[in-house]
């Protein structure tokens, strides 16, 4: 491995704290949830953007990662079958259009329960976007039609 590939991969494990972190609001919401929620949102939406701000940022280390190896069996047999790849990279795709998509409008939003998670749903579809190169990157690095 290259110093320079082999920096942003060892760069990449940064995710693990910041998913932590995530994980951590979203503990709190379930405390939330489960132990005094009277159906009123408005104490969980600071916790909800945490989560998916911390996340985002979780996701975008992630990508970091050095796309011509693969993790596991089941990735490798996704990567590998073009017409699985191409699904993953659409599912992605529609995943990240649809959340950014609804983070914008709710920043254009004004006092809604959409305007107050927007920002962590924008940071959230940006991660995603960047795990949708780095799939990108996988599935023409591991595909058999094209290099096998």
């Amino acid at each position: 491995m290259q110093t320079t590939t082999r920096l942003f991969h060892l760069v990449s494990y940064l995710q693990y704290p910041f998913n932590l972190v995530g994980f951590w609001y979203l503990i709190k919401i379930y405390k939330i949830l489960f132990t005094g929620f009277d159906g009123n949102l408005k104490p969980m939406l600071p916790d909800i953007q945490n989560t998916l701000v911390f996340m985002g940022i979780g996701l975008s280390f992630s990508t970091l990662q050095d796309t011509t190896t693969t993790q596991n069996k089941f990735s490798k047999k996704i990567w590998q079958s073009p017409r699985k790849g191409k699904l993953f990279l659409l599912s992605i795709g529609i995943c990240m259009s649809i959340m950014l998509t609804i983070g914008l409008v709710g920043l254009l939003s004004k006092d809604t329960i959409l305007s107050e998670i927007s920002l962590g749903l924008i940071v959230l579809a940006i991660g995603i976007l960047g795990v949708l190169k780095a799939a990108i990157e996988m599935f023409e690095n591991h595909r058999l039609d094209k290099n096998g």
